[in-house]
């Protein structure tokens, strides 16, 4: 199995480009939005690895219980069963974390240089409640980022149009 990350800021784009991407493919997606909460951003990560790359990784369907975003507020929802495909594109931010760069096939930072322009599109997918809570996000993954150096171990980097 290819494993392939999408990576880099709220609101720049990645699931547009990891969904098109998976098309050209034929990859299955795994968001990390099916993982994080506002108040967990990425602590959830060992979930992810027992859950959906072990298993693939051994030859065996994955599945868990993704997270909903209704309404902009995170529950959670029903279970997910992944088969195991050629090529897994996980997406979201953190996706690309140095955890996972030594089995990474490739890494893919997508960023829309404006973080206000960032911010709009965020809101504009999300609703106005979550208007807080994604600049607190945006506080939070700029801090992540360049504690992992998520950016200078990308592959490839995609500035969306």
């Amino acid at each position: 199995m290819r494993l392939i990350a999408v990576d880099g800021p709220s609101g720049s784009g990645k699931s547009t480009f990891a969904a098109r991407l998976a098309l050209r493919l034929g990859a299955t997606v795994v968001p990390t939005d099916h993982f994080a909460t506002w108040t967990d951003p990425v602590s959830w990560w060992p979930r992810l690895v027992a859950e959906v790359l072990d298993p693939l990784r051994h030859g065996r369907e994955a599945t868990y219980r993704r997270v909903e975003w209704t309404g902009g507020w995170p529950k959670p929802g029903g279970l997910v069963r992944v088969p195991v495909p050629e090529v897994l594109v996980i997406e979201g931010v953190s996706a690309a974390r140095r955890s996972i760069a030594p089995i990474l096939d490739e890494a893919i930072w997508v960023e829309l240089p404006d973080p206000e322009e960032r911010l709009r599109r965020a809101v504009e997918r999300d609703g106005e409640a979550c208007r807080p809570h994604l600049r607190r996000w945006q506080a939070f993954e700029r801090g992540w980022f360049a504690v992992d150096g998520t950016k200078a171990r990308a592959d490839r980097v995609v500035t969306p149009d």
